[in-house]
């Protein structure tokens, strides 16, 4: 690893809770050089739904290289993308009953929410964003202000404006909403309406927070009142991680702006896009928001089959089943520490175990990558253990994964 050391730069992150050179990876298991086998609960932090190397991807891929498709082509027309577009509207929008433009934004999810910020400013002439605690939506400016993690925020540089925070549902979310409401409401308050609310349904990187149907509802509410958009970040927790395409689709809300980015790329290759209401699409000029990546063939190609997978209900039934395998798991490992006040949150295939601890969620990564598996913490502190395996992972390496990480908390505690 001396070369990365000698050359690659000090903000280099992930490495640094995985100290090995990988070389190869196949389906929910990754290699190195040295050939141990890691069973990942990671996924490239939400990006691999489809496991390493999906073989069904790699095939069209292959096909793909081998007939000269177009691999970048900015926002021209091709017969890749328009396969992408038809199968999206057929997959997933049609069967909703959801009427939404496809602005492809690349190729990361912060550029998504980027132009959805910008969008939404547009259209209703104000500046202010609301966003909300230990919430996550990207890492260049405009994304950067809506996050709420210090640690990101303080490498700037600039000061992050226009974006007021609130709290999330269970911070006193509720509360503070129908506070918000009343200065809204009230003509002396001294409060504009602000251009937009951005949320996360789950909130992935802040500790696998999940928000309920009434305060979410509420939100749809006061944004609805007040002329101001709703933005919903899907981007780790979308594209059926949760057991169903979106993490909102069994609540009755209709987002102005979905922010969709990681998984639906499906091999891993980089594609974003948001989905965005004709009427507030009309907004927009030619070009007046472009970027180089948007023309991702082979992601347009990878991301057509991830669609297939949801034709049917198979996958995400697996989903939901092995969702309430890893959620019993974990409220096992638990109630045998009752006396420590973890706690289990999560939907489908996105699960937590709360330490409390940000030391011992640590000593836990490093004990699982001893054992040969990769799970991630986030949240404050880093003390939440987040569970992400790729959705097609097999029972059995899903059961030896779990048993590494209890066997790892086992020692630590």
């Amino acid at each position: 690893m001396d070369i990365f050391e000698k050359w690659e730069s000090e903000i280099r992150g992930y490495c640094r809770a995985y100290p090995t050179v990988f070389s190869s990876a196949k389906d929910a298991r990754i290699f190195d050089e040295a050939g141990k086998s890691y069973i990942d609960f990671f996924a490239g932090a939400g990006v691999l739904n489809f496991g390493h190397n999906n073989k069904r991807m790699k095939k069209a891929l292959i096909e793909f290289i081998q007939s000269d498709g177009v691999v970048q082509s900015l926002d021209m027309y091709t017969s890749t993308k328009r396969d992408f577009i038809s199968s999206f509207a057929e997959t997933v929008l049609k069967p909703r009953n959801m009427d939404y433009k496809m602005q492809f934004t690349g190729p990361t999810g912060s550029n998504a929410v980027e132009a959805a910020l910008k969008l939404a400013r547009r259209v209703t002439s104000r500046h202010e964003v609301i966003a909300f605690s230990h919430g996550f939506h990207g890492m260049t400016l405009g994304s950067l202000a809506c996050t709420a993690n210090a640690y990101f925020r303080s490498a700037s540089g600039v000061p992050l404006e226009h974006v007021k925070h609130l709290p999330f549902d269970g911070d006193d979310g509720m509360e503070q909403l129908d506070v918000y409401e009343k200065e809204l409401s009230d003509s002396s308050s001294g409060l504009a309406p602000p251009a937009a609310f951005i949320v996360e349904v789950i909130q992935a990187e802040g500790g696998v927070r999940l928000a309920g149907d009434k305060w979410l509802k509420a939100l749809e509410t006061l944004a609805r009142k007040h002329g101001s958009l709703l933005i919903i970040d899907e981007i780790q927790v979308g594209c059926g991680r949760t057991g169903s395409y979106f993490s909102f689709d069994d609540i009755d809300i209709s987002p102005d702006i979905i922010c969709l980015a990681k998984g639906i790329g499906g091999f891993g290759t980089p594609l974003a896009m948001n989905l965005v209401k004709p009427g507030h699409d009309t907004h927009w000029s030619p070009g007046e928001h472009t970027g180089t990546f948007r023309g991702q063939g082979l992601s347009f190609v990878s991301g057509r089959v991830a669609l297939s997978y949801f034709e049917d209900d198979t996958l995400m039934k697996n989903v939901r089943r092995k969702g309430e395998q890893i959620n019993a798991f974990l409220k096992g490992i638990a109630s045998t520490y009752s006396g420590h006040p973890l706690e289990v949150r999560g939907k489908g295939m996105i699960q937590a175990l709360d330490m409390k601890d940000g030391e011992k969620a640590k000593k836990i990564q490093t004990l699982c990558f001893d054992k040969g598996m990769l799970v991630g913490p986030c949240g404050t502190g880093g003390q939440v253990l987040k569970l992400i395996p790729p959705l097609i992972i097999t029972d059995e390496d899903l059961s030896e994964g779990l048993n590494i990480l209890k066997e790892a908390i086992s020692e630590v505690m």
